[in-house]
C-alpha cells in the first residue's frame, strides 16, 4: 500500500475508476507470496529476495528526492522507516519458506496492531476505540491461526520471526503519518524504498554473487513479478487512486489483499485452508470495517 487521504472523495466517474485502481493494485500486493516464495524455491536468501523487490522502485523514483532535497529532514525519516521495512521483511519471505501462506498472511496483517502501539509510544497519539477494537480482533485473529496448539514449534518460530515484517510496517505507517507529510506522494514512496534498499545493502555485498542474481530462466521472470508487479506498478497505481477514492474506502476495498493471500496459497502451493484461518481472515476482514471509520489510513509502500 501507499497512501490514502485525509480529503473526503471526489465525487463523480473518478471515485469507480480510483476504486478499480485500488482493487487492481491490492491484488498485486495479494499475489506477492508467489513470487518470493518461487524464489526462495530457487535457493535465493530471503534478505536477496527483499532487496529486489524495493530496488526497481528505489532506481525509478530516487530522482525525485533531488528535487526535494530542501526537505532533507523528512527524506531521513523516510530512509529510516523504510530501512526498517526492508529488513524486516527479510523475517516475512523467510516464513513464507516454512509456513503456509494463509498463516504469514494473517499476521502480516497484524500491522495495524503495530502502528497503534508506535503511534501512542512514540508520538504521543491516543488510539481510538474504533481503533483498539479493531486491534483487539486482530489479535484474536492472529492467535486462532497461529497459536501454539495450532502449528509445531518450527514453524511458530518462523512465524514469530515473521512479526518483524508487520513491525517495519507499523512503524513506517507512523513516520508517513507524523513525519512525511511535507514530501508528495511519490517522493515519500522513494525515500521509502532507497531507505530499504539502502538497509538490506549491508547483507548484499556479503552474499555469493550466484545467490544474488537468479541462475535460471524461471528465476528472471519471478524477479521481473515481484519488483514491477507487485512493488512499482501497485504502488504507483496506489499512489493515484487512493486520495481519490478516499480513505474508508480505500481500507475496505484493499482488505482483499488477504483473501487473495489465502488464494495463491491453495491454488499456486495446493495449502489447506483449516477453518482457524478462515476465522482469522473474517476477524481481520471485519477489523478493518470498524477502522476504516477513522481517518488514519495513510500507508507507506508495501
Amino acid at each position: 500500500m501507499t497512501q490514502a487521504s485525509h480529503n473526503p472523495p471526489l465525487a463523480g466517474p473518478s471515485i469507480l475508476i480510483a476504486s478499480l485502481g485500488i482493487l487492481f493494485a491490492s491484488l498485486c500486493f495479494g499475489v506477492l507470496p508467489y513470487f518470493a516464495r518461487g524464489l526462495a524455491d530457487q535457493g535465493m536468501p530471503p534478505h536477496v529476495i527483499a532487496f529486489h523487490r524495493f530496488t526497481l522502485a528505489a532506481v525509478v523514483l530516487s530522482p525525485l528526492l533531488i528535487r526535494h532535497r530542501h526537505r532533507a529532514r523528512a527524506i531521513l525519516w523516510g530512509l529510516g522507516a523504510g530501512a526498517a521495512m526492508g529488513v524486516g521483511w527479510i523475517g516475512y519471505v523467510a516464513a513464507l519458506r516454512s509456513a503456509p501462506v494463509a498463516l504469514v498472511g494473517v499476521l502480516y496483517m497484524t500491522y495495524p496492531v503495530f502502528t497503534l502501539l508506535i503511534a501512542w509510544i512514540v508520538f504521543r497519539v491516543k488510539p481510538t476505540l474504533h481503533a483498539i477494537g479493531a486491534a483487539g480482533l486482530i489479535i484474536v485473529a492472529a492467535f486462532v491461526a497461529s497459536g501454539p496448539a495450532t502449528v509445531g514449534p518450527h514453524i511458530l518460530t518462523a512465524l514469530l520471526l515473521s512479526l518483524a515484517a508487520p513491525l517495519g510496517f507499523g512503524l513506517g505507517i507512523t513516520v508517513l503519518v507524523y513525519r512525511l507529510t511535507g514530501l508528495p506522494p511519490l517522493a515519500r514512496i522513494a525515500a521509502v524504498s532507497l531507505g530499504s534498499v539502502l538497509g538490506l545493502l549491508p547483507l548484499i555485498v556479503t552474499a555469493p554473487p550466484s545467490m544474488i542474481v537468479p541462475q535460471e530462466s524461471q528465476g528472471w521472470v519471478l524477479l521481473l513479478g515481484i519488483a514491477l508487479g507487485t512493488a512499482l506498478i501497485p504502488q504507483l497505481v496506489y499512489s493515484i487512486c487512493a486520495p481519490i477514492a478516499g480513505a474508508a474506502q480505500t481500507a475496505v476495498i484493499g482488505s482483499i489483499e488477504l483473501p487473495t493471500m489465502f488464494a495463491v496459497g491453495l491454488i499456486a502451493f495446493g495449502e489447506r485452508i483449516s477453518p482457524g484461518q478462515i476465522t482469522a481472515c473474517l476477524l481481520i476482514l471485519l477489523a478493518i470495517l470498524i477502522s476504516s471509520r477513522d481517518s488514519l489510513h495513510n500507508t507507506p509502500p508495501k
